[in-house]
């Protein structure tokens, strides 16, 4: 056995079912042998962008493994990998790599230097028979922590070399989940109750966490209203009462409502980073964060209050700090939230009904969204946009009713990712 062959062993070990690759890589058959079904791509970035999606839907429990040749194929890949590394999405990438005696030798590009800066760790593998610790120390960045790209490199040499008897025996990386402090919790649903119109804005973190059933249950409870990011988007269903929609460079009008007139905005699964992809927060307003990330606090907002841990299980100790508070029942809907929300949804669905239902000539890009929405059941499918107006026109009105159903990104915006 080679150390291809071993490093496909091990993918197998990590549940990886299929590979997106470009050639000429030995992986690719390795991995082909070992029942690792290889997919062809025509450009590298496309590939990693295969990875991406898959990763995405899977939430991270199963991720998405792109294979390519060093140098070039390590270069064409570049641009998909710093759309998941904008994005905080885990993708495993193995290029292959020059020799021992060839690395950092002019004019080879040597991907672990240069991808450090669009990947969660980049590192190489030296000799077979680190492989299933470098292995190990990859998976672990990839199930931990902020998701994001991971680069592992495995050069010529190594890949062909024989892999010893006596090579460690590798287990799948577990994966570890933390509550938030009691104390922090108790904080942050102290000074949302006493809040006059406080909203949720619920992130994509709230989606690789799967906590959608326990963010409806916890904004029923205190019947507070809940808006997603751009790439939170599906993590509430927007056809609930209190859904306002999706933030973004555009965004329903509801959200820009709830904004200007918020007194308490509580994050969860966000890292309420600021770009010209997301929903500005209104200043002066306070500010609650929930993240698996403490680097995320107080980032780009000040907030005044945090808790880090998972969200599910935050969200789990919110539910039941708010029942010690309110009782078993929340509170009812004693601001009149819904009305307020349905009366402005109606409002913005007057203000765009001209558009979407447009017969003039050539057809309004709104008027086939409007079709598609009407003919195809948003339950039953998996719609993304891409970069540009494709995104700012399909956001706001795409009702994303199913986590997972809609994969908004943009945060780095290449054209072709949709």
């Amino acid at each position: 056995m080679n150390g291809d062959q071993l490093m496909a062993k091990l993918l197998k070990k990590e549940g990886t079912e299929w590979i997106s690759c470009f050639p000429a890589q030995t992986l690719i058959e390795a991995c082909s042998q070992e029942g690792i079904r290889p997919y062809l791509c025509r450009q590298e970035r496309a590939g990693v962008n295969m990875a991406d999606a898959y990763s995405r839907i899977h939430n991270g429990n199963k991720i998405g493994v792109f294979t390519m040749q060093h140098g070039p194929g390590a270069e064409n890949a570049f641009g998909g990998v710093a759309q998941a590394f904008a994005d905080n999405v885990p993708v495993l990438l193995i290029p292959g790599g020059s020799t021992a005696d060839r690395v950092g030798v002019h004019p080879g590009f040597d991907a672990v230097p240069n991808y450090q800066h669009i990947t969660k760790w980049a590192g190489r593998i030296e000799t077979v028979e680190r492989i299933p610790e470098m292995v190990s120390r990859a998976f672990t960045h990839l199930k931990h922590g902020r998701p994001g790209p991971v680069l592992l490199e495995l050069p010529g040499d190594v890949a062909h070399a024989e892999v010893p008897e006596n090579i460690e025996e590798y287990e799948s990386v577990k994966v570890y989940k933390s509550y938030a402090a009691s104390d922090d919790v108790k904080d942050i649903v102290t000074a949302l109750l006493k809040a006059n119109k406080p909203i949720i804005v619920a992130g994509q973190g709230t989606l690789y966490a799967e906590a959608w059933d326990e963010l409806v249950e916890f904004a029923e409870l205190i019947n507070v209203p809940v808006m997603t990011s751009l790439a939170g988007k599906s993590a509430f269903p927007e056809d609930h009462p209190l859904a306002l929609g999706t933030g973004g460079n555009t965004g329903t009008l509801m959200v820009d409502r709830f904004l200007q007139t918020t007194d308490f905005v509580l994050g969860i699964g966000t890292s309420f980073a600021t770009s010209n992809f997301t929903a500005p927060m209104p200043p002066g307003v306070t500010k609650a964060q929930i993240t698996n990330t403490p680097e995320d606090l107080n980032r780009d907002n000040r907030v005044q209050y945090g808790a880090v841990g998972d969200a599910r299980l935050v969200l789990q100790q919110l539910i039941e700090e708010s029942k010690s508070q309110l009782g078993e029942h929340g509170r009812g809907d004693v601001h009149g939230v819904k009305d307020e929300i349905s009366t402005i949804k109606d409002e913005f669905m007057k203000e765009w009904g001209p558009r979407l239902n447009s017969d003039e000539t050539p057809m309004s890009p709104y008027r086939v969204f409007k079709e598609m929405m009407t003919t195809i059941d948003p339950r039953e499918c998996i719609v993304t946009h891409d970069s540009g107006y494709p995104r700012n026109q399909i956001v706001p009105f795409w009702p994303a009713l199913k986590p997972r159903s809609y994969i908004g990104w943009g945060k780095s915006t290449q054209l072709g990712y949709g």
